[in-house]
């Protein structure tokens, strides 16, 4: 069937995948709370796969879903990307799946990739901080010419994060390893791969802004973060320069696309811009028109 544009009223390139049908979660129960507290998330911090579907076809949405293999830095078993990516081929009308895998895994990580690829993954995802990996360690650039070769879109988070927020130490987790700039030099090597920096990349807006506008490979989505409290100079470039390179993203399930979009639309964005970000840019950028 594949998603119907037409119907679409938005599209959400950033979605996740937190529990499988089995009642495995993709992080520990401690990592969970602490981002439900951060995010002050809903009730249902854990929706099913179907469930998500649900949730988006009955407001005329479709959704990029994923979930992140952190397992060497967590240690803590993920859920299977394979399943996400099978599961997800049943409403393929409302969902699009990416995959994930833990670039500690090395040579078998890029096998698995090609794998998911052909199973039907239309990118991947990756969490530098939470994978606790540098993303211009050379050693990662097999995974990236993976996505390169097979027009496989590539999602890193970028930024602060939610995920360890306000426990001590962060519970080790890294965020310097999410600075944009790092998937500079990415960008810049392979020409071929496109780069999507996921959320506003607070403290290092103005990089991500910079890495947009530089490099036509170069995207950023708007998930993990309420419009209304976008910094100034993103609202100024989605507006501007970058009105054809930002994407819809929520961060569900603890940010919900009901309440970014209710946000969004208070936000002073011109009209002519609004149907590029909530649809017209993801369509362009996943193929889809």
């Amino acid at each position: 069937m594949g998603v119907d544009v037409g119907r679409l009223v938005a599209l959400d390139t950033h979605v996740h995948v937190e529990a499988d049908g089995h009642g495995h979660h993709s992080l520990d129960q401690q990592l969970l709370d602490a981002s439900a507290a951060y995010f002050k998330a809903g009730a249902n911090r854990t929706p099913s796969l179907p469930e998500i579907a649900e949730h988006y076809r009955e407001r005329d949405l479709a959704a990029v879903v994923f979930t992140v293999d952190a397992h060497t830095a967590t240690g803590h078993p993920a859920l299977s990307s394979e399943d996400v990516v099978a599961e997800a081929a049943a409403y393929d009308d409302v969902l699009i799946p990416f995959a994930s895998v833990d670039p500690h895994d090395g040579a078998s990580a890029v096998s698995r990739l090609r794998d998911l690829a052909a199973a039907g993954a239309r990118g991947l995802k990756l969490h530098p901080s939470l994978q606790d990996f540098v993303p211009n360690d050379r050693a990662h650039y097999p995974l990236y010419e993976v996505c390169a070769e097979l027009g496989l879109i590539l999602v890193s988070h970028t930024g602060q994060t939610g995920i360890g927020a306000g426990l001590p130490g962060g519970r080790g987790i890294k965020l310097r390893l999410s600075d944009p700039m790092l998937l500079d030099d990415v960008a810049a090597d392979l020409p071929d791969l496109t780069v999507v920096l996921a959320h506003p990349s607070v403290p290092w807006q103005d990089a991500a802004i910079s890495m947009a506008t530089h490099k036509a490979n170069v995207f950023i989505d708007l998930s993990g973060w309420s419009p209304r409290y976008f910094p100034p100079q993103l609202v100024r470039a989605i507006n501007g320069l970058l009105q054809r390179k930002v994407l819809f993203g929520s961060d569900y399930p603890v940010l919900t696309p009901d309440r970014w979009l209710a946000d969004f639309a208070e936000l002073e964005i011109k009209d002519a811009v609004r149907p590029l970000v909530l649809k017209e840019n993801a369509v362009g950028l996943l193929g889809l028109a």
